[in-house]
């Protein structure tokens, strides 16, 4: 399932390409939004975009963990982690998709 990745530089070309903004207008709005998302979480504020996903930050307890290659137990120390959930739309999409991708993929036959 390898796909492509994409990049600032796609987001900033499909803004040029669906909105009309000169390409330097547009890699500006692209870095302005990824700015201001990534500001508000640095401050701890939850990032709802609707039909899309929320991203927020958390605060993890000290806990002990497993080197997995030793066995040796290790704490683990408190810290706080940004969380990605998507929304019910998105999730839904994802479904659609999949469900779509494997429909024209060739029948497997067990008996053959």
């Amino acid at each position: 399932m390898a796909g492509k990745t994409v990049t600032r530089a796609d987001l900033a070309e499909s803004v040029f390409r669906k909105v009309g903004l000169s390409r330097t207008e547009s890699a500006e709005l692209v870095e302005t939004v990824i700015d201001e998302i990534c500001n508000a979480i640095v401050r701890g504020e939850t990032v709802k975009l609707s039909s899309f996903a929320t991203f927020q930050v958390r605060s993890k307890n000290e806990r002990i963990g497993r080197n997995p290659k030793t066995g040796e137990e290790v704490p683990i120390s408190p810290r706080r982690v940004m969380t990605f959930k998507a929304s019910n739309v998105l999730k839904q999409r994802i479904l659609r998709a999949h469900i779509a991708r494997r429909a024209k993929q060739k029948p497997v036959n067990p008996a053959a």
